[in-house]
């Protein structure tokens, strides 16, 4: 009888040949012997790996298919074809071979090992656990299997689970740098931002030249606000691995968010340069080149973006903010609306598909539900709207967060106030707030302008009259909202305003409260603070709002603070960046939202000096006019 196969010494040479990575050689070999021997599965076998390592998936499929047509029960074959099936994308074929190799042979380590990596490529993440538990019961100390575990793990939201996994997995092999690595991006997923850089520093001692762990690293310092060493982490993982896109994408984010749009420019062509399809760097590319003034150049690159993804909701965002900046409003708040569609920034409470009014539809006696989203500010900005709803023959509910009901209980509005989204058999329509004004079509001509439309508590005024000087020009003053990336840009030192103390007659009160407040003890001059007790209650503003009508002027940051004095009709001058939040428009020294308030920009990046030289001056000019315009009013008698 015939040999099927060639010689233990002929299966060997080939086999050789494969090891050392002369694969073309293997595979021709084979193919020859094949000839020889049509009916060795051994020859396919190496045949279809061969084309496997050379990328030739569907000849390596239609050689372990020959070789299974010679062999059936040949578990290894179905193992591989798995994994030539995954490489292709056929992620049910590949898990459809691995099952048939497990059945063959259910102790089959590689196989539930493979097929764990397939289930997870293909979001199947439960499945992926289990079959690395599978592996795991047959050999217990196999730390990769552990270290894939807690990669599913981890990309499941199971980020506690993955990091025990991954501790796991070094416990058994020390030097798994890899572990290390993976250990970090759970860690900073979870916030544990020290213990992220840690793991990395851990992965890149033992191996040095570890590109993806000085990347993570730079991810995880980013977040933690540590730009600068994010900045140089970066550079270290493009020394290692010059193209690489997603470290010069992340670059360009942090030397934006640094205040460096140009650098943060040059860095997210780099990426374009090596990925010329990377949607992301041109959405954040558009974001910087607005930072930098170059408007134009913004459309463009929000343009490109949304060329290559059409439904890309983080650039249609940022494209609306910079419509809004540009005074064009109704593009604005149309592109505004894809923030509903945004993942990770922004989360807003899904409305219930039913109940989503079109802007069109009759609101005559009908139930409108509205819920709160964003900041505080942008409550009490937008919060003016509720009206025109009833105005519409509404019947409005704002479910809003209860230490605002006291101040918005002011509105001139029927408007009930609840912690809580109504059941939707108890409601005809809902909408997020910051929807209404694409809702009710805002124009420049069509902003619902009331000054005030917010009113302070009179005993609070009363109270607080008594307690401030009756004889200065008194100022009330903020400089800093909270401590995001948006706050931190808007804010600038308390000490700016040392030049508007010394200013005669001038009392400044501060109406600041959270961070930035320690910078109130040992400053250089004179500064009102309100104690312990001001708006320490329950209900926000209340204090604010009364101090608010007892001072002659409000000077402010972009803060909540802002639009609450504006909300209230008081005389009010924001201090602005050189790119400020999009409502506020380019260039105007107006708010077209709010009547008595003036901007004052700043003319270069970083400039709050020139800024508060401008107010300063600006100041002065007023009293001068008052102390003009109260000399005029006075009669002088002659007897």
């Amino acid at each position: 009888m015939k040999n099927q196969d060639p010689s233990q010494e002929h299966l060997q040479s080939i086999i050789n040949l494969y090891n050392a990575g002369k694969l073309q050689q293997a595979l021709s070999e084979a193919t020859q012997m094949i000839e020889r021997f049509p009916n060795s599965f051994i020859l396919y076998n190496i045949s279809g790996a061969s084309n496997a390592a050379l990328k030739r998936f569907d000849a390596a499929i239609e050689s372990y298919k020959q070789a299974l047509r010679i062999k059936p029960d040949y578990a290894e074959v179905h193992n591989n074809m798995g994994t030539a099936l995954s490489d292709k994308g056929d992620f049910e074929g590949a898990i459809e071979s691995y099952k048939h190799a497990l059945k063959i042979k259910p102790d089959y380590l590689g196989a539930y090992y493979n097929m764990g990596s397939v289930m997870k490529d293909k979001g199947d993440f439960e499945g992926a656990i289990e079959s690395y538990k599978q592996a795991l019961r047959i050999k217990p100390d196999y730390a990769s299997a552990y270290n894939n575990m807690g990669n599913a793990l981890s990309s499941k939201g199971d980020l506690a689970e993955a990091i025990e996994s991954y501790k796991q997995a070094i416990r058994i092999k020390p030097d798994f740098a890899g572990a290390y690595n993976n250990m970090a991006n759970a860690m900073k997923n979870k916030g544990d931002l020290v213990e992220a850089i840690e793991s990395c520093k851990q992965a890149l001692k033992i191996k040095p030249d570890y590109a993806d762990a000085y990347y993570n690293m730079a991810n995880a310092m980013k977040d933690k606000g540590d730009l600068a060493e994010a900045i140089e982490s970066y550079k270290q993982a493009l020394k290692i691995k010059p193209n690489y896109a997603s470290a010069y994408y992340n670059m360009g984010n942090a030397l934006n968010e640094k205040g460096s749009p140009e650098a943060a420019i040059d860095s997210y062509k780099q990426a374009i340069k090596i990925q010329p399809n990377y949607a992301d760097a041109y959405s954040n590319m558009g974001i910087a080149l607005t930072d930098k003034g170059d408007v134009e150049a913004a459309i463009d690159s929000y343009k490109q973006a949304l060329k290559i993804k059409p439904n890309f909701a983080d650039a249609y965002y940022n494209f609306s903010l910079l419509y809004l900046l540009l005074g064009d409003l109704d593009k604005g708040f149309k592109y505004y609306e894809w923030r509903l569609k945004m993942i990770k920034e922004r989360p807003v409470t899904p409305a219930r598909t039913n109940l989503i009014w079109d802007g069109e539809q009759s609101l005559n006696g009908k139930h409108f539900v509205v819920y709160e989203e964003q900041g505080l500010g942008d409550i009490i900005q937008f919060c003016r709207y509720l009206p025109v709803l009833e105005q519409k023959g509404a019947n409005v509910t704002f479910k809003v967060k209860s230490n605002l009901h006291a101040l918005l209980r002011t509105l001139d509005s029927k408007t009930s106030l609840n912690t809580s989204l109504p059941e939707e058999n108890k409601i005809d329509f809902e909408s997020p707030l910051m929807s209404l004004p694409y809702l009710l079509k805002t124009s420049w001509k069509l902003i619902p302008i009331t000054s005030p439309y917010l009113y302070a508590d009179q005993s609070k005024v009363a109270t607080w009259g008594e307690k401030l000087s009756k004889d200065s020009f008194k100022v009330g003053i903020c400089w800093q909202g909270g401590t995001t990336k948006i706050d931190v840009g808007r804010s600038f030192s308390l000490s700016l305003f040392e030049g508007i103390s010394k200013i005669p007659n001038v009392q400044l009160i501060s109406l600041h409260k959270g961070e930035g407040e320690g910078q109130t003890t040992n400053i250089g001059f004179d500064l009102t603070t309100l104690g312990s007790g001001f708006d320490a209650g329950q209900d926000a503003f209340l204090d604010t709002a009364g101090v608010m009508m007892n001072c002659d002027l409000i000077i402010t940051s972009d803060t909540s603070v802002a639009h609450l004095a504006g909300a209230l009709g008081r005389p009010t001058w924001v201090a602005l960046q050189y790119v400020p939040a999009s409502f506020w428009m380019l260039e105007r020294p107006d708010s077209l939202w709010y009547p008595t308030m003036t901007l004052f920009r700043q003319k270069s990046r970083g400039d709050w000096v020139g800024v508060f030289d401008t107010i300063e001056q600006n100041l002065i000019s007023l009293l001068e006019q008052k102390k003009d315009s109260n000399m005029n009013n006075s009669q002088i008698l002659i007897s």
